[in-house]
């Protein structure tokens, strides 16, 4: 099964069935869970990326990706089995990571 799934890495995620307005289909996902965590569970948490921007929506941000831009929704953020996980496609850099941390803080801690 997959092994060393690090944090703030994409992943191609296949997220379907869904329900409702939760964002669906295969797409790249960002893994959030700790290394730690992941190490030792049979899930991840991850937030989606979606190429629909929404521009001023705090709770989404811009990255690009291996040339593709898109927006990790962090208003989706789920709790997958690792056997939705696809291909890895990368991982975030310095800046990207802090700014999605700062929007977890801001949602959920503050």
């Amino acid at each position: 099964m997959n092994k060393n799934i690090e944090q703030y890495s994409l992943y191609w995620v296949d997220l379907n069935p869904t329900q409702g307005a939760e964002i669906n289909k295969t797409r790249p996902c960002v893994i959030i869970s700790p290394s730690e965590m992941n190490d030792h569970l049979r899930t991840v948490i991850v937030a989606p990326m979606t190429s629909h921007g929404r521009e001023g929506y705090p709770t989404r941000t811009k990255v690009t990706i291996t040339d593709v831009t898109g927006w990790i929704v962090l208003d989706q953020i789920r709790t997958i089995d690792k056997t939705r996980l696809r291909e890895r496609i990368g991982v975030l850099d310095t800046e990207q990571i802090i700014e999605i941390k700062g929007i977890i803080k801001e949602m959920l801690v503050e």
